[in-house]
C-alpha cells in the first residue's frame, strides 16, 4: 500500500532533473502535512490554488476482469471501518486508529474527492469486488501545466483479500485512467521502504526508484511504459 505485478524486469529510464520536482518541490513534511489536511476536507479555496488542467477530470467508474472501481459512498462505512482498522492497514498509512464515527466522517471526506482540476487535487474510488469494499485506489494531480502534468498514485487493500493480485488490477486500471483520460506524462507512488510488497507492485509495474525521503522511496513510472495488456473499462467520468 502507498500513502498511494506484471513484468519481472521493467523498463529503464532516466529522468531529467527537472522532471524529478514532480512533486511540486515542497519539502516532504509539509507536504505529506498538507495532504493529510486535503484528505481530511480541509483545503484552499479554488480561487486561491492556481492554474487548472483544461478541463475537471471527474472520478470514473472502471470495470476490470474481477473489480469494480467507482467513487465512494457511505453504504461502504462498515467495510471501511474494517479495513482501516488492520494493524497491517495503518502500519504503513499516516492514518490515525479511528473509531466508527470518526472512520465515517473520513469515508464522508473520501466521497467528496471526486475531480481533478488543479494542483493537488485528490481523487479517490473505492475497490470493490463481489458487491464488497475491498481497497482504495487515488490520485493527487501534482503538476498541471500539460506538457510536465504528473500525478501521485497510492492504493490500499484490505490484508485478507491480498495475495489474489486485486492491488495489481486495480492500480493498473486507475493508471490507464491516468494516462489516457488525466494525460499524465509522469506518474509518481511513494512508499515506506519497509513496505516490501507495495514496493514490488510498483516495480513489476513499471515504476523505478528514483530517491529517498526519510524512510520513504519515491518511484516514478514515465508515459508509454507498457507492462502488461489492459483489461479495464471506464464505465464513466
Amino acid at each position: 500500500m502507498t500513502h498511494p505485478r506484471a513484468l519481472d524486469h521493467p523498463t529503464r529510464w532516466a529522468p531529467v532533473r527537472h522532471e524529478l520536482a514532480a512533486s511540486d518541490g515542497r519539502p516532504p513534511v509539509l507536504r505529506r502535512a498538507r495532504d493529510r489536511l486535503a484528505s481530511a476536507g480541509i483545503r484552499r479555496p479554488r480561487l486561491t490554488r492556481g492554474r487548472r488542467t483544461e478541463t475537471p477530470f471527474d472520478a470514473p467508474s472502471i470495470r476490470t476482469a474481477r473489480l469494480l472501481l467507482r467513487p465512494h459512498r457511505m453504504s461502504d462505512a462498515v467495510d471501511w471501518f474494517d479495513l482501516q482498522s488492520q494493524p497491517e492497514v495503518r502500519e504503513f498509512l499516516p492514518w490515525p486508529e479511528r473509531d466508527a464515527r470518526s472512520s465515517a466522517r473520513h469515508l464522508r471526506d473520501r466521497t467528496r474527492h471526486t475531480r481533478l482540476w488543479q494542483a493537488n487535487d485528490f481523487l479517490a474510488l473505492a475497490v470493490e469486488k463481489d458487491g464488497r469494499l475491498i481497497g482504495d485506489v487515488s490520485l493527487h494531480l501534482r503538476t498541471v501545466e500539460a506538457p510536465s502534468r504528473s500525478v501521485e498514485i497510492g492504493w490500499v487493500l484490505h490484508p485478507a483479500a491480498g495475495g489474489h493480485g486485486y492491488a495489481t488490477e486495480a492500480t493498473e486500471a486507475l493508471l490507464g485512467f491516468a494516462y489516457d483520460v488525466v494525460c499524465a506524462r509522469w506518474v509518481t507512488a511513494v512508499t515506506h521502504a519497509r513496505n516490501h510488497a507495495s514496493l514490488a507492485l510498483a516495480r513489476r509495474l513499471g515504476f523505478v526508484d528514483v530517491r529517498s525521503e526519510g524512510h520513504d522511496i519515491v518511484l516514478m513510472r514515465p508515459a508509454g511504459v507498457e507492462v502488461a495488456p489492459r483489461a479495464s473499462t471506464v464505465l464513466s467520468h
